[in-house]
């Protein structure tokens, strides 16, 4: 059995692992399709992330240091790349009864072979019904994030929308803004067939930071008044001062992000002293959600699994390139972090 691991900061390599009895409670995968997660694990895997010498304290809400001799956060030679497969369940536990062997299932998990899984009360296992695309189930992930951005952007139908970074996260939102009912949806993203893609699946407008003033043009668009929510994907400095220009009066900017450090030059006067807009700072999977008790992670991942399942959301085409398990690590090396540019979500298909 092999995995894709993270041998060195920027190296990746399939690495033997053993395969392991299934204890009473736990079903075994066989993979078919799996796929990394191209935002917070490529900072990882870079060697570039905060909890390689911090960790996140619950108890103050801030990185505190970890103690000497604490294991970093990242373990090279142990961390594995991947967050999401569908593969058919070929051995159950004696205390599974949800599952059955030949089951084709989705669950977070690195890259692999094979996985072992909790099969009782795991509500993030989730059954593939027959008609779902297996490039949905790997977009489970991407759509909630997306989902968490639109909710906390506040879009409503009629309002006035721009995504900006149109990676998995993007394109996703894009769709859930039109589904929304948005007036106008501009996706943002300098490669051009990302573009496109938003354009097929409910963007009306697309644009290239890199080949305008993107602010003006979305004021442009949306006749003077700029957008009444700005969906910020891509971490990028420029992108964030744009959005401070374009954004309407009172408008929201959700940051989805998972930022890194700006350069000098980001400008929090001008436009955005003028504008009175909201900047939210947004993350799914942080608890409570801002729309507790009523929304926690768990609605959002049952209400995401139903728009996939369903055919709501469309990502066939956000699952790109698609290459067999065997070259993996030479391509999460070359598409996932040398050449970003060249893929969205990558996808990896197993013999």
């Amino acid at each position: 059995m092999k995995r894709l691991v993270a041998t060195a900061p920027r190296t990746a390599a399939l690495l033997e692992y053993p395969d392991l009895e299934v204890k009473p409670n736990e079903v075994k995968i066989k993979v078919a399709y799996a796929s990394p997660k191209h935002g917070t694990e490529v900072i990882d895997f870079r060697g570039a992330s905060p909890f390689m010498g911090e960790y996140f304290s619950e108890e103050w809400r801030m990185f505190m240091p970890r103690a000497r001799g604490d294991t970093a956060g990242v373990v090279f030679g142990e961390f594995a790349l991947g967050n999401m497969i569908v593969g058919s369940i070929v051995e159950i536990g004696g205390d599974v009864t949800r599952y059955q062997p030949g089951d084709v299932v989705c669950s977070y998990a690195p890259i692999c072979d094979t996985l072992i899984v909790n099969g009782v009360d795991n509500f993030r296992l989730r059954k593939l019904p027959d008609s779902v695309k297996w490039q949905n189930a790997l977009c489970y992930d991407p759509a909630q994030f997306a989902l968490g951005g639109v909710r906390d952007a506040n879009v409503r139908a009629g309002d006035f929308v721009v995504v900006m970074g149109l990676g998995a996260i993007g394109q996703i939102a894009v769709q859930l803004a039109s589904r929304a009912g948005a007036s106008v949806v501009v996706g943002v993203d300098p490669l051009s067939y990302r573009r496109e893609i938003a354009l097929r699946h409910g963007a009306h407008y697309s644009l290239d930071p890199s080949a305008c003033d993107l602010g003006y043009e979305i004021k442009k668009l949306t006749g003077k008044l700029g957008a009444d929510a700005i969906i910020e994907t891509s971490g990028n400095a420029g992108a964030l001062q744009s959005a401070l220009r374009g954004v309407a009066y009172g408008g929201t900017i959700a940051y989805v992000a998972f930022g890194k450090a700006f350069p000098a030059g980001l400008d929090l006067g001008r436009e955005a002293h003028f504008n009175q807009a909201k900047l939210i700072f947004s993350r799914a999977a942080s608890e409570p959600n801002s729309d507790h008790p009523r929304w926690n992670r768990r609605r959002i991942e049952d209400t995401c699994w139903q728009l996939l399942v369903s055919g709501y959301l469309d990502c066939e085409a956000i699952i790109s390139p698609i290459v067999p398990f065997e070259d993996s690590a030479q391509a999460y090396m070359h598409y996932v972090d040398q050449h970003a540019e060249l893929s969205i979500k990558m996808g990896v298909t197993f013999k």
